[in-house]
């Protein structure tokens, strides 16, 4: 899967010159947490609701209403914005856009075609594909065991599932307890817990969790 089949377009933007009070009332009215920000079509900066809240002054201030809204009128975008902005292309895969994220504790990625923005990655976009891979909204038996990392192993546990007659709907594998397994996590449907059970207990080493579930 690559960026561009789940990343967000067209974009919300805002100018390097919009006051932050405007951006944050912006932000809220839209239920975002980012925007990028673009200067002639040129991607400028993005700016968080961490940046405008942060700007912001605290409830403790002594300032007077007018006060404070004569200083938050002068404070723009540009002013709290990130000018080194993180970005990826449309034919990033997804997993290296989340790595970035991850690796630079950033919540969203600006997309990229030729120097022009072209849509926005998010922590959000992220979770919503980690539920489909999951198969989280579909009811079926889920099952939670650890397998020996051994080669041929993970194919001859699918096959016992097909040929009880149990479709899969989702499958991941990970790092397991020890070098020598790996822990998988799998939805079928078509089998009862026991018939799964049954049919995988020749090719696991540990059973962790099994149950029947759609969120």
């Amino acid at each position: 899967m690559l960026v561009n089949e789940r990343m967000s377009h067209p974009v919300i933007t805002v100018q390097p010159d919009l006051p932050i009070m405007e951006a944050l009332d912006l932000m809220r009215s839209k239920n975002v947490r980012r925007f990028p920000v673009v200067d002639r079509e040129r991607l400028v900066g993005i700016v968080s609701d961490k940046d405008l809240l942060n700007a912001a002054p605290s409830d403790a201030t002594t300032l007077t209403v007018w006060e404070m809204n004569y200083l938050l009128g002068k404070v723009k975008v540009k002013d709290v914005m990130t000018k080194e902005v993180i970005t990826v292309t449309e034919t990033t895969p997804i997993e290296e856009a989340a790595f970035i994220m991850a690796h630079n504790k950033i919540g969203g990625l600006p997309v990229m075609r030729d120097g022009r923005l072209v849509g926005l990655i998010t922590e959000t976009d992220l979770f919503k594909i980690f539920l489909e891979l999951m198969g989280a909204r579909e009811m079926g038996v889920r099952i939670t065991a650890l397998v020996p990392d051994v080669r041929g192993e993970l194919d001859a546990l699918t096959h016992a599932i097909s040929e009880a007659s149990g479709e899969f709907i989702a499958f991941g594998q990970f790092a397991g307890h020890a070098p020598s397994n790996r822990m998988i996590t799998f939805k079928v449907r078509g089998m009862t817990e026991a018939q799964v059970e049954e049919a995988i207990a020749p090719h696991i080493e540990k059973l962790i969790d099994i149950r029947t579930c759609c969120s």
